[in-house]
């Protein structure tokens, strides 16, 4: 069995279709105390842990940086510890946001992590307290996720689509969509390879701005709604977000042969899945 926390997530509701994994909600382990979170895993005794929970609202993390810090920071850090006992493998994701943004060049695992906003501090501090427990790891970093649960850019540009004739989007953030499943497969086809420890990066291709990815959501779901091309200083956002957020995932397909997957491929179905209600309406 594979203990995963964070069910209501979009990558452990992914995870939460597959008979391997027991996947744990907000109710059942709450990453706000993280001694229970490790109760559970030394209680289980799971065959691996993945942790796809995270305090994931950027601009509130300003105005809750110790809450933040707690469920990114310290909690992976002692499931870690537990699972460094253990000797189980654990799997912990994290984001491009570790980054600052700079430049137009692919992120490599080994580059320098320098983040501009407390989301991003919070879980750089999870990868450091994770690399620090001793366990057998994987931190896979990963972007702009989609998928028809929870909170996405998909969701909000159908919905915005619905109701208004243009939308402004920013067009200088540049990143690779991802969607939800195709993380959790990726977890799921790393699990019984994990040797030792490492960080790696995982996120869909091709490159495309926020406002071309809206353009290909609009086309699909047959919308008319003009996307305005606008510059993140237009864009109402409390912090700043990395405007390059291109991962070099070359060491993945080096290491497990998982490639990198074409977004445009998913997006008519997760489409599709959210006008029809299929997973959480």
């Amino acid at each position: 069995m594979i203990l995963v926390f964070g069910k209501t997530g979009q990558v452990a509701s992914a995870l939460d279709q597959d008979p391997r994994t027991l996947c744990l909600g907000r109710n059942d382990a709450d990453l706000t105390n993280p001694e229970d979170c490790a109760k559970i895993i030394q209680t289980t005794k799971p065959q691996a842990v993945i942790n796809a929970a995270a305090y994931t609202a950027v601009d509130q993390a300003e105005d809750q940086p110790d809450l933040a810090m707690l469920i990114n920071g310290t909690a992976p850090g002692v499931m870690a510890q537990i699972c460094a006992g253990l000797d189980i493998p654990f799997i912990h994701l994290s984001t491009d946001y570790v980054f600052d943004g700079a430049g137009c060049t692919q992120f490599k695992p080994t580059d320098q992590p320098n983040p501009i906003n407390t989301y991003g501090r919070t879980k750089l501090q999870g990868e450091q307290n994770v690399q620090a427990a001793g366990a057998r790891y994987i931190i896979l970093r990963t972007s702009w996720i989609f998928s028809a649960v929870g909170t996405n850019f998909v969701k909000t540009m159908l919905r915005l689509g619905a109701s208004k004739k243009e939308v402004s989007v920013v067009a200088d953030q540049i990143g690779g969509p991802t969607p939800a499943g195709t993380i959790g497969q990726a977890c799921l086809g790393m699990i019984d390879r994990i040797e030792s420890a490492g960080v790696y990066h995982f996120s869909g291709h091709p490159y495309v701005s926020w406002a071309d990815f809206a353009k290909e959501v609009f086309r699909h779901a047959n919308v008319d709604c003009h996307v305005l091309e606008i510059g993140s200083e237009q864009y109402p956002a409390l912090v700043d977000r990395p405007k390059n957020a291109r991962l070099d995932c070359g060491s993945l397909m080096q290491d497990f042969q998982i490639t990198r997957p074409d977004w445009r491929e998913f997006l008519p179905d997760i489409i599709w899945q959210i006008r029809n209600g299929a997973l959480d309406g």
